[in-house]
C-alpha cells in the first residue's frame, strides 16, 4: 500500500510545490499568476549603486549569453537566460526582508528584484519610493535637475548630457510653479486623479525615507520631482519632430539645383511619407499626419541660415513579436517585447513586483515615477515601442521690432522670457539658465526666409501636461485593464508617442498613442509652419483616427519601431518609413512556420538581433542589377560573392570565436561598401547633396555600441529605385529614375565602381585575400554610457528590458 501511495504523495507535493511558484500575495479576488511563462531581462543588473556586487551585471551575462544562440533558441536557453517573472515568491526564494514601515513588507529575490506588498496603496507606493532611492538613488539624484530642462523644453540643454556632465542645477520658482501646474491638472481628472495623488506623495515619502535610513543628506524628493521625471520620459522617449528646419534648410538647395517643382517632387521621395510598399503592423487605414498637396502654411528656410538648438532624435530600438492563439502551438498567445531606452549604468529602467492595496503588477519602473511602465499583470502584459508620431512642430515666427517681438494674429506681440534656474559646476562660474518663448513656446534659434530674418519657436502637444497620462499606468498597475478592449480604451488617454502592445491568455492588441496635432491645411508637417496664427494646430486626433486592432487576420503583431497601419504619415524626423524597413527581418523569421512556440518567437527575435538588413534585403536587387553586365576585376567579382555567400548564411554579425572580428568577411565588405553603393544610386540626380542627405539621415545607422542599428532610409532609396529601374513592380514610383539618371549599363557600371573600390580598400589594408577581410567587432561592442561600468556586449539589436510571456487562464471576464 505503502508503494502505491508514495509516488501520488510525491506528485501531490510536487503540485503544491508549483502552484506556491505561482500563487501570489495578491489582493483578495486576484489569487492567481495565470502566467504559463513568465520571463524578463534588464541588463546590466538590478544594483544601480556604486557598492558593486553580484547584482550589478548578472543580467548583463545572461543578455549577453543569449547573443551568440542567433535563431538556434531553446527552451532550455530561455530558462538559463531570461530570469523568472512571477507575481509572487516561494518562500525559500526569499532572499532579503525588510519592514521601512508598518503595513509595508519588502522581500528581495536572487537576482535582487523588491517584492513590494502593501496594505494599503499608499503602502505599496511608499514601498516603491523606498526601492527606487536603494536601486536608483545615483541615477534619481542625476536626473532631479536636467528633467526640469526636459520638462520646459530648454533649448540647447540636452537632459540625458546634463545629468551624466556632474553639473548640478537649482531650478527657479518660475520653474517650480510650471510643474506644479500639472498636480492640480491631476487633482481635477476627480476620483482617480486624487488617488494619484495620494500615491506620488507616498512614493516622494519612501524616498525620502530611504534617505534618512541611511543618513544620506539630499533635499527631500517632491511631488515636483515626479512630474519632472514623467516628463523626462515624455521628451526623452515619446516625442518625436522637430527637423522641420534642417528639412526646410534641404529643401532650397535641392531647389538651387533642380528648381523649385522637381524639388519638391525629390524631397517628396525622399521624405517616404507615405509609401504604400511600407511594411506595416495592422491592417486598416488610419489617415493623420499627412502633407497637403500645396502648403502656403509651411516656410522654406534659406540654405544654410538656421542658427540655434538642434533636437536630439530619439533612439528607437523597441520591438514586439505578438502571435495570436491560432498561430500558437498551446492554443495562447506569445508574447516577446520590449522598450529600448539604451544601455546605462545605472539603468534607467528598475524591475519591481508591486502587490497589495489593488495593485498585482511587475515590470520597469522609471526612476521618479511611482507606477509601473510596462509590464505584467495577473493575466496580461503589455509593452512599447516609439511610435514616431509627430508631436512636435517648429514654428516661423515672423519678427517685427528687432529680435524680441513677433507678428500673431495681426499684433506685434513681445516674447516672454522665462528664467528656468542656475547651473553650478564646482570651480566654475554659475550660469543662469533661461529662453524666450511665444504663443507657441520656446524659441530654439534664428534663420533667414527669403532673406528676412525671422525666429524659430517649437512647440510639443505634451508640455506641461505629461502627468495627466499617469490615469493610465494606475489602471494598469490596479487591475481596471481586463481584455483587449478594455486596453484600447486605456492606452487612449497616453498622450506620449508610443505603439502599445498586449496579450492575454486569448487576445492580442496594438494601440499607438498620442497627442497627435491636427495641422491645418496648406501645411506640411516636414517644414516649419507659418506662425503668424493661421496655420495653427486645429486640434487633436481624436481615439478613432489612431491605428489599434485587436486579433488581426495575419495572426501576429510585429513591431520594430515601423508604421503601425496604412496612411499613417511619418514625423519630420523620419525618413525611415520606405519599402525597406528592419521589420522585415522578424515578418520573415515568423512567416516561415504557421504555427509558434515561445521558444521560436524568441528565435526569431534573437536572429534579427545580430542581422545585417542590408544584406538580407537590398542586396539582393543590387546583385541582380550586377548581373547585367561583368565585373570590372576579379577583386570586384570576389567581394560579390563574399557577400552571396554571406546572406546565404544568415548575414549575421557575430563574433563567435571573441577574437574582436565579425566572424563572416561578407561583413568587411558590406560596411566598405554601402555608403558608395548609396551614393551611386542617389548621386546622379542630388550630386554634391548627397553628403547633405546623409548629415539629414544617414545612409545607414550601422551596428554599434548603443545597439540600435538599420533604421535608414538609404535601404528603401536603393532597393525601390533599383526595382523600379529592373523593371520589376513598385506601387508607388519615385518621380524619378536616380541610379543612372534611368540608364541601366550606367547605373550598373556605377555599382560595380563602388564594390570595386571597396573591395580595393580592403585590400591595401587587410591584404590581398577576400577571405581573410574582417569587420572590427570590439567598436560595435556594447557599453554602457556613464563610463562607470567597464563590462561590454556583444552587440545586439534588441530591447533594454524585454518580456517572454503566455498566458494559460484569465480572471473572471
Amino acid at each position: 500500500m505503502r508503494r502505491v501511495l508514495r509516488p501520488v504523495a510525491v506528485l501531490f507535493a510536487t503540485v503544491v510545490v508549483a502552484l506556491a511558484l505561482v500563487l501570489a500575495p495578491l489582493e483578495a479576488g486576484t489569487k492567481l499568476d495565470y502566467a504559463s511563462v513568465a520571463r524578463t531581462i534588464l541588463p546590466p543588473g538590478e544594483n544601480g549603486s556604486l557598492a558593486f556586487d553580484r547584482n550589478t551585471t548578472d543580467q548583463a551575462k545572461l543578455y549577453d549569453a543569449l547573443t551568440p544562440r542567433f535563431g538556434g533558441v531553446t527552451a532550455r536557453d530561455i530558462q538559463r537566460y531570461f530570469k523568472p517573472a512571477r507575481l509572487g515568491l516561494a518562500p525559500a526564494e526569499a532572499l532579503k526582508r525588510e519592514r521601512p514601515r508598518p503595513g509595508l513588507t519588502i522581500v528581495r529575490d536572487r537576482f535582487d528584484v523588491a517584492h513590494v506588498t502593501g496594505k494599503t496603496q499608499a503602502d505599496v507606493a511608499y514601498g516603491s519610493g523606498w526601492v527606487t532611492a536603494a536601486d536608483r538613488g545615483l541615477l534619481l539624484q542625476l536626473i532631479r535637475g536636467p528633467a526640469r530642462a526636459a520638462a520646459l523644453d530648454v533649448p540647447g540643454l540636452d537632459p540625458i548630457a546634463l545629468a551624466l556632465s556632474g553639473k548640478s542645477f537649482v531650478p527657479s520658482a518660475e520653474a517650480e510653479a510650471f510643474l506644479a501646474n500639472q498636480l492640480d491638472a491631476v487633482r481635477s481628472q476627480g476620483q482617480i486623479g486624487r488617488k494619484v495623488l495620494t500615491l506620488i506623495n507616498a512614493y516622494a515619502a519612501g524616498i525620502n525615507g530611504y534617505y534618512r535610513s541611511k543618513g544620506i543628506p539630499t533635499a527631500p524628493f517632491t511631488a515636483n520631482d515626479v512630474v519632472a521625471s514623467a516628463a523626462l520620459i515624455a521628451a526623452r522617449f515619446g516625442t518625436n519632430g522637430g527637423q522641420e528646419a534642417q528639412n526646410a534648410m534641404f529643401l532650397d538647395a535641392l531647389e538651387e539645383r533642380l528648381g523649385a517643382a522637381d524639388a519638391r517632387r525629390v524631397f517628396a521621395d525622399l521624405r517616404e511619407a507615405n509609401d504604400p510598399d511600407a511594411p506595416v503592423s495592422l491592417p486598416g487605414r488610419y489617415p493623420q499626419q499627412l502633407p497637403s498637396e500645396i502648403s502656403p502654411g509651411s516656410a522654406v528656410l534659406d540654405h544654410g541660415s538656421f542658427t540655434g538648438a538642434a533636437l536630439e532624435a530619439p533612439a528607437v530600438a523597441s520591438n514586439a513579436l505578438l502571435v495570436g492563439a491560432k498561430r500558437s502551438e498551446t492554443g495562447h498567445p506569445l508574447f516577446v517585447a520590449g522598450p529600448q531606452v539604451g544601455y546605462f549604468f545605472p539603468e534607467f529602467f528598475a524591475e519591481m513586483v508591486l502587490s497589495g492595496g489593488g495593485f498585482a503588477v511587475r515590470g520597469a519602473v522609471f526612476p521618479g515615477v511611482p507606477l509601473v511602465l510596462i509590464g505584467r499583470g495577473p493575466d496580461f502584459a503589455w509593452s512599447a515601442t516609439s511610435s514616431q508620431a509627430d508631436n512636435l512642430d517648429l514654428f516661423v515666427e515672423t519678427l517685427c521690432e528687432g529680435d524680441r517681438q513677433y507678428l500673431y494674429r495681426g499684433q506685434c506681440e513681445p516674447m516672454r522670457r522665462f528664467f528656468v534656474g542656475t547651473l553650478k559646476a564646482q570651480g566654475s562660474p554659475d550660469q543662469p539658465v533661461a529662453y524666450y518663448e511665444t504663443a507657441h513656446g520656446p524659441v530654439v534659434g534664428y534663420a533667414t526666409v527669403a532673406g528676412k530674418r525671422v525666429a524659430i519657436s517649437l512647440q510639443r502637444s505634451t508640455r506641461g501636461r505629461e502627468l495627466l497620462s499617469t490615469r493610465a499606468f494606475y489602471e494598469l498597475n490596479t487591475g481596471a485593464v481586463t481584455s483587449a478592449r478594455s486596453f484600447l480604451k486605456t492606452m487612449g488617454a497616453v498622450e506620449f508617442s508610443f505603439n502599445w502592445f498586449y496579450a492575454d491568455d486569448r487576445d492580442i492588441a496594438l494601440f499607438s498613442s498620442g497627442r497627435l496635432p491636427v495641422r491645418a491645411a496648406g501645411t506640411d508637417p516636414a517644414l516649419p509652419t507659418v506662425g503668424t496664427g493661421e496655420y495653427d494646430w486645429r486640434g487633436f486626433l481624436p481615439f478613432a483616427g489612431h491605428a489599434r486592432g485587436i486579433n488581426p487576420p495575419s495572426g501576429a503583431i510585429l513591431n520594430w519601431n515601423n508604421k503601425p497601419a496604412a496612411d499613417v504619415g511619418a514625423s519630420d524626423s523620419n525618413f525611415a518609413y520606405g519599402s525597406v524597413h528592419r521589420v522585415d527581418l522578424l515578418t520573415a523569421a515568423v512567416a516561415k512556420r504557421k504555427k509558434h512556440s515561445l521558444v521560436s518567437v524568441a528565435a526569431a527575435m534573437n536572429k534579427a538581433a545580430t542581422q545585417d538588413l542590408r544584406v538580407l534585403r537590398v542586396w539582393p536587387v543590387i546583385r541582380d542589377v550586377l548581373r547585367t553586365g561583368p565585373g570590372p576585376s576579379a577583386r570586384a567579382e570576389a567581394a560579390a560573392a563574399l557577400l552571396d555567400g554571406w546572406r546565404a548564411a544568415g548575414s549575421s554579425r557575430l563574433d563567435r570565436e571573441l577574437d574582436g572580428k565579425i566572424d563572416d568577411p561578407g561583413a568587411a565588405v558590406m560596411d566598405a561598401a554601402w555608403p558608395r553603393l548609396g551614393d551611386a544610386v542617389m548621386g546622379p540626380v542630388l550630386g554634391p547633396l548627397v553628403d547633405e542627405l546623409a548629415r539629414l539621415h544617414g545612409r545607414s545607422d550601422d551596428a554599434g555600441p548603443g545597439g540600435s542599428a538599420y533604421i535608414s532610409g538609404w535601404y528603401g532609396y536603393v532597393e525601390k529605385d533599383l526595382r523600379a529601374l529592373l523593371g520589376r513592380q513598385v506601387r508607388a514610383p519615385y518621380s524619378r529614375r536616380y541610379c543612372g539618371a534611368g540608364v541601366l549599363a550606367t547605373c550598373r557600371e556605377a555599382l560595380w565602381a563602388a564594390l570595386d573600390a571597396a573591395a580595393a580598400e580592403l585590400e591595401a589594408k587587410q591584404g590581398p585575400a577576400p577571405s581573410s577581410w574582417r569587420s572590427d567587432a570590439t567598436a560595435e561592442r556594447i557599453r554602457f554610457t556613464s563610463g562607470v561600468l567597464q563590462d561590454t556586449m556583444r552587440w545586439s539589436n534588441r530591447p533594454t528590458f524585454q518580456q517572454l510571456m503566455s498566458f494559460s487562464g484569465h480572471r473572471p471576464r
